[in-house]
């Protein structure tokens, strides 16, 4: 039975395989290793979900391709394939080094629509420190050049911290040159390996102020579209700007965004066992795809519900004149109060209390 309009989703981020070639300071989990777990979704498995996005959802969600390293994998593109049969939109989410010239075409022949390659810093020492990986910078780079000559589409990922915070402008420019069509700055959620660089690389709620205005400042040159990501209060600046993020209508499904926070109201996470959290960074498990559909589970998780309930937010973010459009990033919250509710922590903004 198809969801109809009551909560569309837009983006589903399926975890594909904990499995990676590289070990990333900042990632999400702790327990990475270099082979798939036993535990991943079987491909059998695989394509019972994708019958189910097909299947149950008027409008049918991007499902983008991530891991760990989702290359490890070794029928990602048959994963792809299939869903493309079934008309569901696919994205694939890459740290770029595995992508040589051969499987650019296989990636671009699978139906693929855009590819997304992390970038985090504008020169090799930078991003290699930050991948604990020699030369997966020049690798990277070389897996965009890659997909370009097969005509795939790209954008760039970048996790933004204090180690490379100071080189904004020089991968916003690096982007431009690369020919992405868009780039995605992430703002560090202390999550998993996180944790651990949190006192060290998070950045104060003065450095997140400033850097989202010099996000701000890159996006007015119209050359690029820029999506800040777990940066809900850039919401809050386009609206006291009173500025808007420019759209293409070629690549609307992947660029656009409707407010801030959109855990559990208009994206949500699959891991590779098959549990639903409401994004990538917010561990509060809201049903396994193994037990329910997706769609049963996006429709009736209470945990969902609340979410989407801007009322129900707590601390400043409960009294915010920008709650709608923002909500605070959700995950931040859960990490430094323990409650998904709580509000945001590396917000600078001090809302009005009404007399």
């Amino acid at each position: 039975m198809k969801t109809g309009n009551k909560t569309p989703l837009s983006l589903v981020f399926w975890e594909m395989t904990a499995a990676c070639n590289l070990e990333c300071v900042h990632c999400r989990r702790l327990e990475v290793g270099k082979e798939m777990s036993s535990g991943d979704l079987s491909f059998e498995e695989s394509c019972q979900f994708i019958d189910g996005l097909a299947r149950d959802f008027d409008h049918k969600p991007v499902l983008v391709l991530s891991g760990g390293e989702p290359l490890v994998r070794p029928d990602v593109l048959d994963i792809a394939r299939y869903a493309e049969q079934k008309d569901v939109p696919v994205a694939l989410a890459s740290n770029g080094t595995m992508i040589d010239l051969p499987l650019a075409k296989e990636i671009a022949s699978a139906g693929i629509r855009r590819v997304s390659i992390s970038l985090d810093g504008a020169c090799a020492d930078t991003h290699d420190r930050f991948r604990k990986m020699p030369g997966s910078f020049g690798k990277a780079i070389q897996g965009v050049m890659n997909l370009a000559l097969h005509d795939v589409p790209f954008q760039i990922n970048t996790t933004i911290t204090r180690h490379n915070v100071h080189e904004l402008e020089g991968i916003y420019r690096l982007t431009l040159e690369l020919g992405a069509a868009a780039l995605h700055p992430f703002l560090l959620v202390p999550v998993g390996c996180g944790m651990e660089i949190k006192d060290e690389y998070q950045l104060t709620p003065e450095e997140y102020e400033e850097t989202l205005l010099k996000i701000h400042d890159f996006s007015q040159e119209g050359k690029l579209h820029i999506r800040p990501v777990c940066a809900p209060h850039y919401f809050r600046i386009l609206a006291e700007k009173r500025t808007s993020l420019p759209k293409r209508k070629d690549t609307e499904s992947f660029n656009h965004m409707t407010k801030g926070c959109l855990a559990g109201t208009g994206i949500c996470f699959v891991s590779h066992k098959g549990e639903v959290f409401p994004c990538g960074y917010l561990p509060t498990v809201c049903g396994n795809i193994r037990e329910h559909s997706l769609s049963h589970i996006w429709q009736n998780s209470s945990i969902f519900g609340s979410l989407r309930e801007p009322e129900l937010l707590e601390g400043k973010c409960g009294i915010c004149k920008f709650k709608r459009i923002c909500s605070g990033c959700r995950a931040r919250a859960f990490e430094e109060d323990g409650h998904y509710l709580a509000e945001e922590p590396n917000c600078l903004y001090e809302p009005e209390v009404s007399c």
